[in-house]
């Protein structure tokens, strides 16, 4: 699926499989607030997965601050492979 998909691209590059690595981790929390976000869109008082989308756009977010602090090159290529606006950090 999209999952294995993702793997195989990042293993080209690094010639390993990483799940845990943070690119990976923000890939799977982008595909996750997409897929709740259009669960949102029908069902519009289903509060628990309102705030379990707040949630997981939390950790996206300080994920990034990380990844951005630490390199930002990595940091730029991933906000383009995922087509996710880069967010103000402090």
């Amino acid at each position: 699926m999209v999952k294995n998909s993702f793997i195989s691209v990042f293993s080209q590059k690094k010639k390993e499989e990483n799940p845990g690595s943070v690119e990976f981790q923000v890939f799977r929390f982008t595909n996750k607030i997409r897929r709740l976000t259009s669960h949102l869109k029908l069902h519009k008082k289903d509060y628990l997965s309102q705030r379990g989308l707040r949630k997981i756009l939390g950790k996206r977010q300080r994920l990034l601050a990380y990844l951005s602090k630490k390199n930002r090159v990595r940091y730029k290529e991933l906000i383009g492979q995922l087509n996710i606006r880069e967010t103000k950090t402090r």
